[in-house]
């Protein structure tokens, strides 16, 4: 079989520096190194500019997957362009998250400056001139990507960058309060923990882990099933959430039988991927069905299908069938199976 993390976006391994987090002063000391690097986060995006030597992509889309060439850099600031008490100063206690330590890139610290959603809210004045506050001339004629779309134009490890700053922004937006007792908590060990005075209680970043999983018959036939909100046409892998007290082989289990009525039994674990939107981390399987009736259950699954690899072929080709894009676990799983990279549609690959 492929080896799937080899090739997985997202999932590049990152010099994470844990070991500094906790040490006293350690976010004001980087800032304060020239050689530092400054990733803004703003809505869950992030800014990038046109990498050296390729023309501009205006439309990230499904992309041209992890193996084809960076067309774009994530647009990482000096630490000299960020030192301004408008943009909150790196305390160690933070009373909100502004500032955080991602870790290491060739050899330059990189922190993540959190952007309040409200700072490009301020429209031109009556005379169509932009406001001038720090906040805005920060954000001023910068290109945004999600992480799903920069993670198909920069390199693999901005990618993953990315997706660790946006989680991790995403985390402090929604837990501004102590899940305990409901008292306000404070942002310490460098954006890594969120400290409860009231109690003295830790909290940590949330991930939630869900299994994707290749279901394949005795026939090797691939499972795909579309959403309920999906378009026509559009298909991928099973997929969802493990439950409490749930091994993730048994979570592969139940979600298929649940989803479409298929019973499965030999379960492999290929790879994972983490997948900030906002917290999931996707663990990857092939499972082998024992049963093939079709049982959709209206509810999360509209509409299920086997299909050979001669048919998954046909039907991408002729764009009746829309694969997941080329950013998600759920695309590499499918192109295992296949054999290879899945083919463009003739008329061009719908979105």
């Amino acid at each position: 079989m492929t080896d799937l993390p080899s090739v997985l976006p997202l999932a590049t391994p990152l010099a994470r520096s844990a070991e500094r987090r906790a040490l006293p002063g350690e976010l004001a000391r980087s800032l304060a190194d020239d050689a530092t690097r400054v990733l803004l986060v703003h809505r869950a995006q992030v800014p990038v500019s046109t990498a050296d030597g390729a023309a501009p992509v205006d439309d990230a889309g499904w992309g041209a997957g992890p193996q084809a060439a960076a067309t774009e850099r994530l647009d990482l600031l000096p630490a000299s362009a960020v030192r301004d008490d408008a943009f909150g100063a790196p305390d160690a206690a933070q009373p909100v998250a502004r500032w955080l330590l991602l870790g290491e890139l060739d050899g330059a610290t990189v922190l993540a400056l959190v952007v309040p959603d409200a700072a490009d809210a301020t429209a031109p004045g009556i005379e169509g001139i932009a406001p001038q506050d720090a906040w805005s001339g920060l954000l001023r004629e910068r290109r945004w990507r999600t992480v799903r779309e920069a993670a198909v134009t920069v390199p693999a490890d901005e990618a993953a960058l990315a997706a660790e700053a946006t989680a991790l922004a995403q985390w402090h937006e929604r837990s501004p309060r102590c899940p305990h007792c409901g008292e306000p908590t404070v942002v310490t060990d460098a954006g890594w923990v969120r400290r409860c005075e009231a109690e003295g209680l830790q909290h940590f970043p949330r991930t939630d882990p869900a299994v994707i999983m290749a279901v394949v018959d005795d026939g090797d036939r691939l499972l795909l099933g579309r959403s309920t909100a999906w378009p026509e046409g559009r298909f991928s892998t099973l997929a969802g959430f493990v439950e409490p007290g749930e091994s993730a082989e048994e979570a592969v289990r139940r979600e298929v039988r649940e989803e479409s009525g298929v019973d499965v039994g030999e379960v492999v674990f290929r790879a994972s991927q983490p997948w900030p939107f906002p917290s999931s981390l996707m663990l990857g399987f092939r499972a082998r069905a024992r049963s093939t009736a079709l049982h959709p259950d209206g509810t999360e699954l509209a509409e299920l299908r086997w299909v050979t690899r001669d048919e998954l072929r046909d039907q991408v080709t002729a764009g009746a069938l829309l694969p997941p894009g080329r950013v998600s676990i759920a695309r590499a799983l499918i192109e295992e199976w296949f054999g290879g990279p899945l083919p463009s549609p003739l008329v061009g690959e719908r979105r």
